[in-house]
């Protein structure tokens, strides 16, 4: 996405922040290029707030971070509580401009460098740093350590079907897909073991203590998991080790799962005060976790000046290409935010499925040959213009009239 988030005309000084553990590198410049301050800075208020102080003196200071949260946020805050303009250079936009200037070092001072004469030459590259709302700093936090929570569950996942694997195939293949991650499965794993626990008890302990507990499908998963003890009669080398790893992973995975649970009730609790939750889920097909992952992305969508920006910086606005007679026409794009575009496409997949509106869309595109992904992304854009205007105004999601919907090709 390019799109300017400040009136730029107004900076007098542009400060490019390489942000560190203990101590950043700053590295001013004012609008004729011209260098004010290259210095380290440690991770201090005090000595933060003298340097932008100091570069007012010039004028109005625009302040450029490569990194806004964790190790940045305390410049940010400080920046931001000393009056300056505050502003985010992403990585890759950081690279991109790095190759186009002389030198190949990689040192703090060069990247301070680099961001600051970025900032001041192509201001269209930088984003807006998080909005000044509790909400959604809160919101941040709990959304990384749940993407941490769902990396740890993913490893341990595969870790409890390696070692189903390497002792019992057959047994492995029983919780093949989601099964494995039911709180029976777990549940069944971190009490038996492996298949010589199960064995030792039999079919009908098994059942009786799950029906005790309270467990859905009970009788199905139950006999396949005796079916498939059947088809194995040799005992693999390790099994025993094996086993008594099986009840500490399982449980670690359920642990995981109520962690995460815990989580969405929290991130629930937070959006229930905040206005455009609603807004935001009054649409066909948005719920709690999708608002919070595009509130998380654009915010308020304010630093948005049209949907097509909101589309582009998605990544749901289709690429023209064009290079002589070779190459011609609109591509998907392959760049964009990749929680936002995968939050719209969902969202949009459900609403073809729930919405006549969104479903009468999806036809006609499907219609015109487009395949299933190529007609979400394209109900995904129309309904990204929507979503814009919605933060926009604050207004609730409104349907086009009946009678004024055209007929599904």
């Amino acid at each position: 996405m390019a799109e300017e988030l400040i009136e730029t005309t107004q900076i007098a000084v542009w400060c490019g922040l390489d942000v560190g553990k203990e101590e950043h590198h700053a590295c001013a410049l004012d609008t004729d290029g011209r260098q004010l301050f290259d210095k380290p800075l440690p991770q201090d208020e005090a000595r933060l707030r003298e340097v932008f102080t100091g570069l007012q003196s010039r004028g109005e200071v625009l302040v450029v971070v490569d990194q806004p949260n964790t190790i940045g946020a305390l410049a940010v805050a400080v920046a931001r509580d000393a009056g300056c303009e505050v502003a985010y250079l992403p990585g890759l936009a950081m690279r991109k401009a790095a190759q186009l200037m002389p030198g190949d070092a990689k040192t703090d001072a060069r990247d301070a460098f680099v961001i600051a004469t970025t900032a001041l030459k192509m201001p269209d590259t930088l984003r807006a740093v998080d909005r000044d709302s509790e909400v959604l700093a809160s919101l941040k936090v709990l959304a990384g350590y749940d993407d941490d929570l769902a990396r740890e569950s993913t490893r341990a996942i595969n870790r409890l079907r390696s070692l189903l694997l390497q002792i019992h195939p057959a047994l492995e293949r029983v919780f093949a897909g989601t099964r494995l991650t039911n709180r029976l499965s777990l549940d069944l794993l971190a009490r038996y073991g492996g298949p010589t626990g199960l064995a030792q008890v039999g079919p009908t302990r098994v059942k009786a203590w799950a029906r005790k507990a309270k467990h859905r499908g009970v009788d199905a998963l139950v006999d396949d998991v005796f079916a498939a003890l059947g088809q194995q009669t040799v005992t693999v080398i390790g099994t025993g080790a094996v086993e008594t790893v099986i009840p500490r992973v399982a449980e670690q995975v359920a642990a995981i799962k109520t962690q995460r649970a815990e989580l969405a009730r929290e991130v629930e609790r937070l959006l229930d005060d905040f206005p455009l939750r609603d807004v935001l889920i009054s649409m066909p097909g948005v719920g709690t976790k999708t608002a919070a992952t595009i509130l998380l992305a654009i915010g308020d969508g304010s630093g948005f000046p049209t949907a097509g920006h909101l589309a582009a910086y998605a990544g749901i606005a289709p690429v023209t290409r064009h290079s002589g007679k070779s190459i011609r026409g609109e591509h998907p794009a392959r760049s964009g935010n990749k929680q936002l575009k995968n939050a719209l496409f969902r969202s949009a997949w459900v609403a073809s499925n729930c919405d006549p509106e969104s479903a009468a869309y999806y036809q006609r595109k499907r219609a015109q040959g487009k395949k299933h992904n190529a007609a979400i992304i394209c109900l995904a854009r129309r309904r990204c213009d929507v979503i814009h205007a919605m933060l926009k105004n604050g207004t609730y999601y409104q349907p086009r009239q009946a009678e004024k919907l055209p007929a599904a090709a």
